[in-house]
């Protein structure tokens, strides 16, 4: 049995580049946990809450309960689901899974194999990373679960289908002058730019090419709030932040809110624009709750 293919095949059904990442985060936060408590079972009624954050903070604007997750990755063969009455899980109702005392772990044949191999376990976290979220989000994301990923484990997929074009960080920065297309950041140390990433509009993870028309140069921080569905692109290439945003202090309203309504920084004449089907699904698959209105210049 191939473990990694099985877990690249966790969002199989996704059409269109739908983003369903509900068995990913909860298949992520089993390894995690997995890694820190060899066999321990998850009882939904102890890490609902916690799957519920995973879900608002990496998963679609539609929002979903836990307990879908909890029940359909059965089907995947990676995970089991008991309650008091005996193994299976009771379905996909909240109230049943709270009622009958539903607890999962992985499957006892992945759990065998994990322990036959150790190594397996960071290598099927990084095809969930890889096929479902940008590596942006990868480090957050690894702490919030629990894992604890070596160094040794990065690399080139095994399940990977696509290479990456090594020169869409270049393309991208040169169309945009190295400069953030939301804040103009264009730090430099020496001839070398710094903070300065090239973000993919609609994910790589999701079809999403390496095209400049795919590309917006961005800091490190409005990349990251960009792909967490903080900020977007609307209409006329203007930038979109969601009301959904909390930020107190000068330097949040500064650097976030502000930016509401606010055309893009380039790129320069000649380069490609983002493409309008790009930027809806980003819009769709990305971007958290209502826009809000532009800040009074």
């Amino acid at each position: 049995m191939d473990w990694l293919e099985r877990t690249a095949k966790l969002r199989q059904w996704s059409r269109s580049g739908t983003r369903a990442p509900h068995k990913p985060l909860l298949f992520l936060y089993a390894l995690g946990r997995y890694q820190q408590d060899g066999d321990g079972e998850l009882r939904y009624s102890a890490v609902e809450e916690d799957l519920r954050r995973l879900l608002e903070e990496y998963g679609p604007p539609n929002r979903t309960t836990p307990a879908y997750p909890f029940h359909h990755l059965v089907s995947d063969g990676v995970w089991e689901v008991r309650t008091e009455r005996g193994p299976g899980s009771p379905g996909t109702g909240v109230r049943e899974l709270r009622a009958v005392g539903a607890a999962g772990r992985l499957a006892p044949e992945l759990r065998a194999a994990l322990r036959r191999e150790p190594s397996l376990l960071g290598r099927m976290a990084r095809v969930l990373l890889e096929l479902n979220f940008p590596p942006s989000l990868h480090g957050d994301l690894c702490d919030l679960v629990g894992l604890d990923l070596e160094p040794a484990e990065t690399g080139p997929l095994p399940t990977a289908r696509r290479r990456r074009d090594p020169r869409m960080r270049e393309l991208v920065l040169t169309a945009y002058e190295y400069q953030c297309a939301f804040c103009g950041f264009d730090g430099s140390m020496g001839a070398v730019s710094v903070g300065l990433e090239a973000a993919h509009v609609r994910w790589w993870a999701f079809g999403g090419p390496d095209d400049v028309d795919n590309g917006l140069c961005l800091c490190s921080l409005h990349h990251k709030l960009f792909d967490m569905g903080v900020l977007g692109i609307g209409e006329g290439q203007r930038i979109l932040v969601s009301q959904r945003f909390v930020g107190r202090s000068p330097a949040a309203r500064e650097n976030v809110v502000s930016l509401a309504g606010r055309p893009l920084i380039g790129p320069q004449p000649g380069a490609r624009t983002i493409a309008s089907a790009h930027r809806s699904w980003h819009g769709e698959q990305v971007f958290h709750g209502s826009p809000r209105p532009a800040t009074a210049v």
